[in-house]
């Protein structure tokens, strides 16, 4: 899909729930990076049902950014489901897009990193993820928990659904248009499991992708709940691999 221009089309969605808050900070600093470097970028603030009086901050919010990068919107879901629902919902506004990105309100992945992840993906043709990782360029900033919730969550992936990713969790993701239509009916979970699910699938697919290096900084007001998100996740992964089965026993 082309813009009048005849440019790639590339939808980056923030989502957000109850976090207008976090989102005023990191949201000026994104718009000022999008308007510099990819003006044509659209952007969508994906609000999870957090209720009218958010939305309409969320909105006043908008307007601001948009006096500095212009193709800026809210796309308020009906009702509080979680990201990864949200996410597929904003994704799907533009259906035949050329690229999907998503990357988290709160600013842990700074804007800069998050325009280079999109310049890498469509510089090399394929979907590609940022992973928290120190190198001589990138810089990761997490508390000990933090650390052990992280390395823990993502040997369970490894063990439970066979990913070989270094980070599944980072909130910064770059898709290819068409690996995600090609998976897309088989995207459920509506939670945090949803990059998970979404890298499972394409494990079973035989999609490949890209895992870029970004500075990760721990950034205060999180509302994932330590032991009760992390035991979700944890059960999702289970179903995510009852389904897998289920799918491969239908084809054989």
């Amino acid at each position: 899909m082309r813009d009048r221009q005849g440019e790639a089309i590339t939808i980056l969605v923030t989502p957000v729930w109850k976090d207008s808050t976090r989102l005023a900070a990191f949201g000026r600093e994104l718009a000022a990076e999008l308007a510099k470097r990819d003006p044509a970028v659209r952007w969508i603030i994906a609000d999870d049902g957090s209720g009218e009086d958010e939305v309409r901050r969320l909105e006043e919010l908008c307007e601001a950014f948009a006096r500095v990068h212009p193709h800026v919107r809210v796309h308020p879901a009906a009702s509080h489901h979680g990201k990864g629902s949200v996410v597929r919902e904003a994704w799907a506004l533009e259906p035949e897009a050329d690229w999907l990105a998503f990357v988290d309100a709160d600013g842990s992945v700074s804007a800069s990193d998050m325009l280079d992840l999109i310049a890498h993906a469509r510089d090399q043709r394929v979907s590609a993820f940022a992973i928290r990782k120190n190198t001589a360029s990138t810089r990761v900033e997490e508390g000990i928990f933090r650390w052990i919730r992280h390395h823990g969550f993502l040997l369970a992936c490894r063990l439970i659904l066979g990913i070989r990713s270094e980070d599944t969790q980072c909130g910064a993701k770059v898709m290819k248009g068409e690996d995600f239509r090609s998976i897309l009916d088989r995207l459920v979970e509506p939670g945090l499991a949803f990059d998970a699910e979404l890298l499972a699938e394409m494990t079973e697919a035989g999609l490949v992708w890209d895992e870029v290096p970004v500075s990760w900084v721990r950034k205060g007001g999180s509302r994932v709940h330590a032991i009760g998100d992390t035991w979700q996740m944890l059960r999702a992964l289970f179903r995510i691999r009852s389904r897998l089965g289920e799918a491969t026993a239908r084809e054989e």
